[in-house]
């Protein structure tokens, strides 16, 4: 008797690889680090402490995380040829195309680009996540007909963004929020751009490639675009006159949806949107935001009374209040996914170099189900 095999849609449930780098448990609503609690490193770390975790299992000491802060910050100067490029885009062109195309390009003038041994991949690793950030702060200014700014030698990958954006010396509240973002959106385990980025890597291409293809994968609505819906949401909210449960009303009757709440993986809060929710509220009130914080927490409260929420275990995810924390920090609606990027490359190249390390292709079957058995005809048949 043959037996039908089994297709799991999405991939859901299936292990494709032993990692060593993070861990969600979506039952207890807890992410790990390399063992770490997400909590523990928002509270304590800093971005540069969480990068050198990801890529080397273990937190570095005063002069590793000296050497690579002072690394990164080398590394942030984009090529002015990759400049030139850039300005060639078209203004209107959605943000995470651009950064797409812009790493893409970064590539070709890097020397150790089609280098794939361990050390040349660790350079990479630092090179991309130190020009991310710079690539998205020069696009910000240049589709407004303004010179990107160069890094500024001494200071740290969030604050050095944040300078480049708007030329000004960036709110340390701005700064430190930035940060713990980063932090908490580093890595996720085997999330859908994690998976692109290592199934490239399978086929033995470059790191480039690689998270050119994460790159691509973060952009859809359904993975990491889900941020700016979500920023989009409490902006209508607030211009629509409406109250915030006259709005939730509309959602019970189906015609709206809340964006930000629900996750695929978490049965309970999402760890991250905890801690983002605090920074948050401090930003926002200090930024003249607080308003829109008011919205998106008077709505939460809504939703988690509504059996139909309750029932369903749905709870704010990461982007709910993550939206706020950036467009706080003076980060632009349509530009809020390439921030996700610009955390998540160090997860991306984090698990590329774990792939490298017993890589073999990923070739996952079809089960086919169309027709069999057609006779040609020809064409003055058909």
């Amino acid at each position: 008797m043959t037996t039908t095999p089994i297709v799991s849609k999405g991939l859901e449930g299936i292990i494709v690889a032993e990692s060593r780098i993070s861990k969600v448990d979506g039952q207890a609503g807890r992410l790990t680090y390399c063992g770490y609690d997400i909590a523990d490193l928002a509270k304590n770390a800093t971005f540069e402490d969480v990068a050198y975790l990801l890529w080397n299992l273990r937190l570095p000491n005063q002069s590793e995380l000296a050497e690579l802060t002072e690394s990164l910050n080398a590394r942030m100067t984009l090529p002015p040829e990759l400049i030139q490029q850039m300005k060639t885009y078209p203004r209107d062109a959605h943000a995470m195309a651009v950064l797409r195309s812009a790493v893409s390009a970064s590539g070709l003038y890097d020397p150790l680009a089609e280098d794939n041994s361990a050390d040349a991949n660790r350079q990479k690793a630092l090179t991309l996540t130190a020009r991310i950030p710079s690539i998205i702060a020069a696009w910000m200014r240049i589709r407004d007909g303004k010179e990107p700014i160069a890094p500024r030698p001494g200071l740290k990958l969030a604050e050095n963004f944040l300078y480049m954006a708007t030329g000004k010396d960036p709110d340390p509240v701005g700064v430190e929020a930035v940060d713990r973002y980063m932090i908490l959106l580093a890595d996720h385990e085997m999330n859908a751009s994690t998976f692109t980025s290592r199934a490239i890597t399978s086929t033995n291409s470059d790191m480039y490639s690689a998270v050119t293809g994460a790159i691509g994968s973060l952009k859809g609505p359904a993975h990491g675009g889900a941020i700016e819906a979500a920023m989009r949401m409490f902006l209508e909210i607030q211009e629509s006159g409406l109250s915030v449960d006259e709005w939730f009303q509309q959602v019970r009757s189906g015609s709206r949806r809340i964006m930000g709440i629900g996750h695929r993986i978490y049965k309970t809060e999402d760890p991250r949107a905890k801690i983002l929710r605090e920074y948050a509220r401090t930003l926002a009130d200090k930024t003249g935001h607080g308003r829109i914080y008011e919205i998106a927490y008077e709505l939460e409260n809504i939703a988690r009374a509504d059996p139909y929420f309750v029932e369903r275990n749905l709870y704010p995810n990461v982007d709910y209040y993550s939206c706020i924390v950036l467009y706080a920090a003076g980060i632009p609606v349509d530009m809020l996914t390439t921030m996700f990027a610009m955390s998540r490359i160090v997860g991306w190249t984090a698990h590329v170099m774990e792939q490298w390390g017993d890589n073999r292709l990923m070739r996952p079957k079809a089960q086919y189900v169309g027709e069999m058995d057609l006779i040609w005809k020809p064409v003055a048949q058909r």
